[in-house]
C-alpha cells in the first residue's frame, strides 16, 4: 500500500509541479498582479528614506492656481518664472508640461484674428507683434536658461519622435534600442520653443494609456532611428553637461537593453528600457509652490533653488497628473521623475532580470519537490514543517535581498505554488491512505519503536503477518536475585519500582530501533531486524545492552535502596517472527531455536559472573566494541558448547590504551589456560587488576574463571596451589 501511495504522490506531485512551472512561464495577469503586489509590499516595509538632494519640484498647486489664475497660464508668466528660477541659480529647469499649441492668451494671437486685425488696421507693426507674442517671450527665456521641455506619446496625429532628438546615444550590444518602447507619434512641441530648449525628454511614466500603479518607468524610448531620454534622465544630462549616453544591451540577446550609462552613472534597466522606481514617502520638502516663485520676494527661495535640478509640474487634482505609487499613495506625476533622479544620484536601484526570474522558478521547483518528497516519505505534519521552513527561507532570502541589495525576488508564487502543491497532495494522501494507516499503527504501536513505526509506514507495512523466517538478534534480560528483592520490598513499592526500571531499560532498546516482545515478570525480551530490516542489527543490540547498563546505574544512583543488578544475553540467528495467538488475541513475537539459545545465554550470566554476554554471532558482527572472550558454555538443550563473549564497553573503550593492555593480558591468560601444566595465577591477577580500572564488573568475572576452566577447555590443575 505505502509503495503505491509513494509512487502516486510522486507522480501527482510532478504533474502539479509541471503545471505550476507552466503557469509561471506563461505569467498570466493574476500571477503578474500577485508578484507586483508582493514587490509593493516589500517597498512598503522598507521605503527609500528622504535625502536632501539637489532636486526640487516647482509645484503648480491649488494655491498657485488661486493666486496666479487658472491653467494654462500665459506664456509670458512662464517666461517670468523661468527667468526667476535661472536668477535663483537653478542648474536646470525641466517642464513636465506639454506646449503643443500657441498660447491662446497671447496678444499676438488675438491680433492675428481677422476681426481684431481689421479693427486695428496698420497700427501694429511686425516688431510690435513679435514683442506681444508671449510664445516668443517664453522662447527667449528658454534660450537664456538650461531648460528641458516635455514630450508625450500620442496615439494618433502629431509629429515624429525623431524630430526632437537632442542627446547622442551610443549602443553597445545587439541593437538594444530595438526592444525599447517605441514612440511612433508624439504630441508636437511649438517649434520656436523646441528650438530654444537645451533638452527634450519624455514625460510619460508608463507606456500604457492607463498606467494605474506606477512601478516601472521607461527611462529611454525608441524614436525612429534614435533614442529619446525620459524627462528626468534628460534633465540630469543637461545639468551634468553630457552630450552622449551609452545604451548597453544583454550579451548575445537581440533587442534587449541592460542599462544606460551617463557620465559616472550606470543605471540598470529592464530589457524594455524601464527603471524600477524605488519609492520613498512623498515629502513636502521636495516642493516649492509656483506661487512663491512668482511672488513678490522670490529671493528667499535661493537656498531651495540654487544648484538644483528643478522640475515644474502640478499637484492640482483638476489638472489630472496624479499617479499611484508602489507605496499606495497618490503623488504628482512630476514627483516620480524627481524620485528617479534621486535614485540615480544616490545609486539606489531596484534590480530584476531574467536570472532572478529563473531563480524564482528554481525556488518553486525546490519547494514543490521538497513537499512532494516529504509527503511521499513522511507524515504530513513533517512535510508541513519542512515545507514551512523552506518557505520561510525563501521569504527571508527575498526580504534580505531587497533590503540589502535592491533585488526584486518574488517569493509569492513559489510559496503559494508550494502551498497549493502541498494541499492537493495532502488531500490525496488523506483520502486514500490515512484510515488504513491508523488501523495498522494502532496494531503495532504497543511493541515497536516510533522510528520503526515510521519506517513501516514508509514501506507500506510490507511485512508478513502470521509468520516469517528472518535473521534476527534476540535480547533477554532479567533482574538478579529478584526473589530476594520481592521479599524485601512491599508490593506497593515493588510495582512502581519495576515500572520505572523497565521504562528506562525499554527506552534504550527503542533508541536502537529494537522491537520489545514482552515483559515476563522481572524479564524483558526484545529483538532486532523485524518487523522491518535494521542495518547492523547485531551491533545495535549490543549498543542497546550498553545503554541498559548505563540506565541501570543511573536508576540505582537515584535510589537509596540496595542496588539492582541485571543480566543480559544476546544471540543472533534465524527465527520465525509474526503475529502468534488466537484470532481474538494475538501478539507480535519471535520463536525458534535462536530465541531459546538467547534465553540460555542470559541465564548463564550468573555462571560467567558478568552482566552483558553475547554469542559469537553477535560479537563477530559488532567487532568495533570492547569484547572479551568468555569461553564456550554448555547450554541446556544445546548439544555442543556455545562460544560466548562479555561486552565491556563501546567503541571508545575498544580503542583506549587501558583496554588494549587488558586485551593483551586477557589473550595471554587464554594461552596460559590452553597450555597444559601452565600456571595462570600471575596473568589472572594482572587481568583482574587491569579490568577493575576499566569496568568494576570485571572483578567478579576474573574471580570466577578458576571455577570455569572447563569452559576454556582446560583442567583445574592449571591453577597453582
Amino acid at each position: 500500500m505505502e509503495g503505491q501511495l509513494q509512487r502516486s504522490i510522486l507522480a501527482l506531485g510532478m504533474v502539479l509541479l509541471t503545471l505550476l512551472v507552466g503557469v509561471r512561464s506563461l505569467d498570466p495577469l493574476p500571477v503578474h498582479t500577485l508578484r507586483s503586489g508582493y514587490f509593493d509590499f516589500l517597498q512598503v516595509l522598507a521605503p527609500r528614506p528622504y535625502q536632501d538632494l539637489p532636486v526640487r519640484v516647482v509645484d503648480i498647486d491649488e494655491r498657485a492656481l488661486a493666486e496666479v489664475g487658472q491653467w494654462p497660464w500665459p506664456r509670458d508668466t512662464l517666461a517670468e518664472m523661468t527667468d526667476r528660477l535661472t536668477q535663483l541659480g537653478a542648474a536646470v529647469i525641466a517642464y513636465d508640461v506639454l506646449f503643443a499649441e500657441p498660447d491662446r492668451y497671447s496678444p499676438a494671437e488675438l491680433i492675428r484674428r481677422p476681426s481684431v486685425a481689421a479693427a486695428l488696421g496698420d497700427s501694429v507693426n511686425a516688431e510690435e507683434l513679435e514683442r506681444l507674442d508671449t510664445d516668443s517671450v517664453f522662447a527667449g527665456a528658454i534660450a537664456r536658461s538650461p531648460v528641458v521641455l516635455g514630450l508625450a506619446v500620442a496615439t494618433d496625429g502629431g509629429g515624429s519622435g525623431a524630430d526632437y532628438l537632442r542627446a547622442g546615444f551610443v549602443q553597445i550590444g545587439s541593437n538594444p534600442a530595438a526592444g525599447l518602447f517605441r514612440i511612433a507619434q508624439t504630441t508636437p512641441i511649438l517649434p520656436e520653443l523646441a528650438d530654444a530648449a537645451a533638452g527634450i525628454g519624455g514625460i510619460n511614466v508608463s507606456p500604457l494609456t492607463d498606467p494605474g500603479r506606477v512601478r516601472q518607468v521607461p527611462l529611454v524610448w525608441s524614436a525612429g532611428d534614435g533614442v529619446i531620454a525620459s524627462l528626468g534622465l534628460e534633465a540630469l544630462r543637461v545639468a551634468l553637461g553630457e552630450s552622449t549616453l551609452i545604451l548597453r544591451g544583454l550579451e548575445n540577446v537581440e533587442g534587449a537593453s541592460s542599462g544606460v550609462q551617463m557620465g559616472g552613472y550606470a543605471i540598470p534597466l529592464t530589457t524594455a528600457g524601464e527603471i524600477w522606481v524605488r519609492y520613498r514617502p512623498d515629502d513636502p520638502r521636495l516642493y516649492v509652490s509656483a506661487a512663491d516663485v512668482l511672488g513678490e520676494d522670490p529671493t528667499r527661495l535661493r537656498p531651495a533653488i540654487e544648484g538644483q535640478i528643478v522640475l515644474i509640474g502640478t499637484s492640482a487634482a483638476g489638472l489630472f497628473d496624479l499617479r499611484t505609487s508602489a507605496l499606495g499613495g497618490v503623488v504628482p506625476g512630476v514627483s516620480i521623475h524627481a524620485q528617479i533622479i534621486e535614485q540615480i544620484l544616490t545609486d539606489d536601484y531596484l534590480v530584476r532580470n531574467d536570472l532572478i526570474a529563473g531563480l524564482e522558478i528554481l525556488a518553486l521547483v525546490v519547494l514543490g519537490l521538497l513537499t512532494t518528497m516529504m509527503l511521499a516519505r513522511s507524515r504530513p505534519i513533517l512535510a508541513l514543517a519542512g515545507g514551512g521552513v523552506a518557505a520561510l527561507g525563501v521569504i527571508a532570502s527575498s526580504w534580505f535581498a531587497f533590503r540589502d541589495a535592491g533585488l526584486l525576488i518574488d517569493a509569492s508564487f513559489p510559496v503559494i505554488g508550494g502551498a497549493v502543491n502541498f494541499a492537493i497532495l495532502v488531500a490525496w494522501r488523506f483520502v486514500f491512505t490515512d484510515r488504513d494507516k491508523r488501523k495498522l499503527r494502532s496494531s503495532f504501536a504497543q511493541y515497536l519503536a516510533p522510528s520503526v513505526l515510521s519506517e513501516m509506514e514508509q514501506s507500506d507495512y510490507n511485512i508478513a503477518l502470521g509468520g516469517e523466517v528472518r535473521e534476527i538478534t534476540i535480547l533477554f534480560s532479567d533482574i538478579r536475585d529478584f526473589t530476594v528483592l520481592s521479599h524485601e520490598t512491599p508490593v506497593e513499592v515493588l510495582v512502581p519500582l519495576l515500572n520505572g526500571l523497565f521504562t528506562d531499560l525499554s527506552a534504550e532498546i527503542l533508541r536502537e530501533e529494537g522491537t520489545i516482545d514482552k515483559f515476563i515478570g522481572d524479564s524483558v525480551m526484545a529483538f532486532w531486524n523485524a518487523p522491518l530490516q535494521v542495518e547492523n542489527h547485531e551491533a545495535r543490540s549490543a549498543l542497546a545492552a550498553l545503554g541498559m547498563r548505563r540506565a541501570l546505574d543511573a536508576f540505582n544512583a537515584r535510589s537509596d535502596r540496595r542496588p539492582i543488578n541485571i543480566g543480559v544475553g544476546l544471540h543472533a540467528g534465524p527465527a520465525s517472527v509474526g503475529n502468534f495467538g488466537s484470532e481474538q488475541r494475538f501478539s507480535y513475537s519471535a520463536i525458534g531455536d535462536a530465541v531459546n539459545v538467547a534465553a540460555r545465554i542470559e541465564s548463564s550470566a550468573k555462571h560467567v559472573a558478568f552482566d552483558l554476554i553475547a554469542s559469537a554471532d553477535v560479537r563477530n558482527a559488532a567487532q568495533g566494541l570492547a569484547w572479551l572472550d568468555a569461553g564456550a558454555l554448555a547450554l541446556k538443550g544445546v548439544a555442543e558448547r556455545t562460544p560466548v563473549h562479555v561486552l565491556v564497553g563501546g567503541e571508545g573503550m575498544a580503542r583506549s590504551d587501558p583496554f588494549l593492555r587488558l586485551l593483551e593480558a586477557h589473550d595471554a591468560l587464554l594461552r596460559a589456560i590452553a597450555t597444559p601444566g601452565a600456571d595462570i595465577t600471575e596473568v589472572l591477577r594482572t587481568c583482574a587488576e587491569l579490568g577493575v580500572g576499566i569496568e568494576r564488573r570485571l572483578e567478579s568475572f576474573y574471580a570466577r574463571i578458576p571455577q570455569r576452566l572447563e569452559d576454556f577447555g582446560a583442567e583445574a590443575s592449571a591453577l597453582s596451589a
